[in-house]
C-alpha cells in the first residue's frame, strides 16, 4: 500500500519548513524569516521507528486574503489536506494563539481528518505555560516543540504514528522511479506542464515571473511505471538575480533537480525561440550527463502552415547543436495538445540512456568504424584502440583501451558516437567516453 500522507500545515512563518527540513533529514524547504518563502507542496520521504511515511510541506494559510498568490498558496495547502492522512497542524508559542489561528482550525476540523495540534518556537521549559491559551482550539493537546532545537520531536513523531493505518508494510521490491526534470528560464510554462502531466493543480501557475520557488517532487504511477515529477524555479542570468537570498536558493535547487534526474524536460517558449538563456541551461543539463528532451510549449500560441513545425525544428537543433541528440517536442501546456506524448518520450529516452551493449557487439562496430575510418595519425604516431567496454548506464559510458590516449582528437571521437549512435540509437541521451591507456588504471574522462 501507499505510504502514509503527513501534511504539515499552518499560518506563515510559524516554523513549518524548519521542522519539515529536520525530519527530512535534509534542507529540501527553503527557509527565511519572511511569511510566504514557501509557495506550492513539497514531499519527502521520512522514516521514524520503522514507519515509513511520506511528509508534505505547504505554504501558509492566510484566512483572510484577496492576493492572488496568497489565494493560491492556500489552495495547494488545501489540497495537502484532502490527500493527506494525518495533519500536523503548526502555530507559533512565541506569537501566542491568533484569530487566523482559530480560522486555520475551524477549517481542519471540517477536514475530519486526525489533527495534531503543535505549538512550535518552544525553545526552552519556561515557555511551556504559553501553549495552554491553545487548548481553546478544541484540538486536544498541544505539543510543545522547538523545531529549531529539536525539542519535542520525538514525543510528536510518536503521537503522530498511532494515525497510521495498521498495514503499513512497503513493498521493498519496487520498480525503478524514472525522476523527471522539468527546467527553463522563468514563465515558459514549467508549472503548467507539470500540472498538466498530472492532470491535477500540483504547481502553482501565475503569469508572475518566480512563482515557482522550490523544487517541488510528485510522484505518480501512469501505465504501471512509477514517476517523480520536479518542478524547478526559472533559472535566470545570474545578473538579472537580485541579491536577494531565496532567488538564489532557487537556482541552487533547480541545478541540484537535474543532477538527481533521469531525463530532464528543457522547456523553451515558442513564441521566443531559443534563447541564451535557454542556450545554458541546455548546456548545463548536456555537462551533467542526462538525459533530455526539448520542450516547445505555447505551440498554440504560433501562426502556423505545413512547413512551421520542421522548420522550427532544425532551428532548434541548430542553436543547441551540442545536444542534437535530443527529441524535440511541440506541445500546448494551456490546451494539453500533444501532452501525453511528453510522457511517452520520456519512457523512450530513459530506455535509451540505460541501454547497456555487450562487448562483442560493441567491439564489432567499433573495428568496422575504425577500418572505415583509420584513427588519426599525430606527430607520427597514430592512434590504436584495442577495444572497448561499456562502464555504466545513464549516460551510457565507454572505456576505449587505447596507445597514447593524448593522439585521441576530439573530431574521431565525435566520429565514433556517432557511429553508436546509428548502431545502437541512444537517443535523447548524452554518451561519454573514458580513454585508458592500455597499461593505465586512471579513469580520467576525456
Amino acid at each position: 500500500m501507499a505510504k502514509p500522507l503527513v501534511a504539515v500545515v499552518g499560518r506563515p512563518n510559524v516554523g513549518k519548513s524548519t521542522f519539515f527540513n529536520k525530519i527530512a533529514g535534509r534542507r529540501i524547504s527553503i527557509v527565511e524569516d519572511t511569511p510566504g518563502v514557501t509557495r506550492d507542496r513539497i514531499y519527502a520521504d521520512c522514516e521514524w521507528l520503522n514507519h515509513k511515511f511520506t511528509l508534505i510541506d505547504t505554504g501558509g494559510i492566510e484566512p483572510r486574503t484577496d492576493d492572488i498568490l496568497l489565494k493560491q498558496m492556500r489552495r495547494q495547502a488545501e489540497i495537502a489536506i484532502d490527500t493527506c492522512d494525518v495533519i500536523l497542524f503548526f502555530t507559533d508559542g512565541r506569537t501566542g494563539l491568533t484569530a487566523d489561528d482559530e480560522d486555520v482550525a475551524t477549517m481542519l476540523r471540517k477536514s475530519h481528518k486526525p489533527v495534531i495540534l503543535v505549538v512550535n518556537k518552544v525553545d526552552h521549559q519556561s515557555m511551556n505555560d504559553t501553549i495552554y491559551d491553545f487548548y481553546t482550539l478544541g484540538l486536544g493537546d498541544p505539543f510543545p516543540i522547538s523545531a529549531t532545537n529539536m525539542l519535542g520531536l520525538g514525543d510528536l513523531l510518536d503521537e503522530m504514528v498511532k494515525y497510521f493505518p495498521n498495514d503499513d508494510q512497503q513493498d521493498e521490491e519496487e520498480d525503478h522511479t524514472i525522476q523527471i526534470a522539468v527546467v527553463g528560464r522563468p514563465n515558459v510554462g514549467k508549472s503548467s506542464l507539470v500540472n498538466r502531466i498530472l492532470g491535477q493543480e500540483r504547481s502553482m501557475v501565475s503569469g508572475i515571473a518566480g512563482t515557482t520557488r522550490d523544487a517541488i517532487d510528485t510522484a505518480f504511477v501512469r501505465d504501471g511505471q512509477r514517476y517523480n515529477i520536479i518542478d524547478t524555479a526559472g533559472i535566470r542570468r545570474k545578473r538579472a538575480i537580485e541579491e536577494e537570498s531565496i532567488e538564489r536558493y532557487s537556482i541552487v535547487r533547480a541545478l541540484a533537480a537535474v543532477r538527481r534526474c533521469d531525463v530532464a524536460l528543457i522547456v523553451i517558449n515558442a513564441e521566443d525561440g531559443v534563447t541564451e538563456q535557454d542556450t545554458k541551461v541546455a548546456g548545463y543539463v548536456h555537462d551533467e550527463g542526462k538525459a533530455a528532451i526539448i520542450v516547445v510549449n505555447k505551440w498554440d500560441a504560433l501562426e502556423k502552415d505545413t512547413n512551421t513545425m520542421e522548420a522550427f525544428r532544425k532551428k532548434v537543433i541548430e542553436d543547441l547543436k551540442f545536444m542534437d541528440y535530443a527529441p524535440v517536442l511541440f506541445i500546448s501546456a494551456l490546451t494539453g495538445q500533444r501532452v501525453p506524448k511528453v510522457l511517452e518520450s520520456v519512457r523512450d529516452v530513459y530506455e535509451q540512456a540505460s541501454r547497456r551493449i555487450t562487448t562483442g557487439l560493441l567491439n564489432d562496430i567499433l573495428a568496422d568504424a575504425t577500418t572505415a575510418l583509420q584513427p588519426p595519425y599525430i606527430s607520427g604516431r597514430r592512434l590504436k584502440i584495442y577495444y572497448a567496454t561499456q562502464q555504466s548506464v545513464c549516460p551510457p559510458t565507454f572505456v576505449l583501451f587505447v596507445n597514447d590516449e593524448t593522439l585521441m582528437h576530439f573530431a574521431y571521437q565525435r566520429y565514433l558516437e556517432n557511429q553508436f549512435r546509428k548502431s545502437f540509437g541512444f537517443e535523447g541521451t548524452p554518451i561519454q567516453f573514458i580513454l585508458r591507456n592500455k597499461n593505465q588504471k586512471g579513469d580520467d574522462v576525456k
